[in-house]
């Protein structure tokens, strides 16, 4: 019976788990989140070994940020941000040749578009960047928003984004330099320099 209540947590009880620092969280958001959060890993890392490492790290990560921070209605935000710093990190870390150029890539389409955070004349706070870009989003419509998203936050390739929404490649790629360009231009209107 206490298994059964334990599977239906919600994230405030989670979170509630982590504050009073009992090790059921660790249990509760692996049942919870934890395939979402090592498919997340894996599409940056591409090794289903080192995702779950990611993913255990996550746990860890987790364990020590809340408290301070108690992300109640954004669980799965919180985590998904660790998991992908984490992964990032992963593959810095051990310079793995062609997932990093990969992540370059993208890093280079999206410089063209978001204020260089070393350029002194862009230094801004993060919270107000923050705002423009969901700004930005919440204006795009359900497909082009989703497009985007799983380009430069899930990282996922041209082909996995087409075969997801069924869309040509060519169509997805279309959409995500329109995209950008918008974004560029929504910046710019927010009073960003690029």
């Amino acid at each position: 019976m206490e298994r059964k209540e334990m599977k239906a947590l919600d994230d405030n009880r989670i979170v509630e788990l982590y504050l009073r620092r009992d090790e059921a969280a660790i249990r509760q958001t692996s049942e919870k989140y934890g395939t979402r959060l090592r498919a997340l890993a894996h599409g940056i890392v591409n090794d289903q070994e080192t995702a779950e490492e990611c993913e255990n790290d996550t746990y860890l990560e987790a364990w020590t940020t809340i408290p301070p921070h108690e992300p109640r209605s954004y669980l799965y935000a919180f985590l998904a941000r660790i998991t992908r710093y984490v992964s990032l990190n992963f593959c810095r870390d051990r310079s793995r040749l062609k997932r990093s150029a990969y992540i370059c890539e993208l890093s280079a389409e999206m410089e063209q578009c978001i204020p260089a955070p070393d350029d002194v004349e862009c230094r801004i706070d993060d919270m107000v960047l923050s705002e423009a870009l969901n700004g930005f989003l919440r204006a795009l419509d359900k497909e082009r928003r989703n497009i985007f998203i799983r380009r430069y936050w899930y990282l996922d390739s041209i082909a996995d984004i087409s075969k997801r929404f069924a869309l040509s490649e060519s169509k997805v790629k279309t959409t995500l330099f329109r995209c950008r360009n918008r974004l560029r231009e929504h910046l710019e209107k927010e009073g960003y320099t690029l």
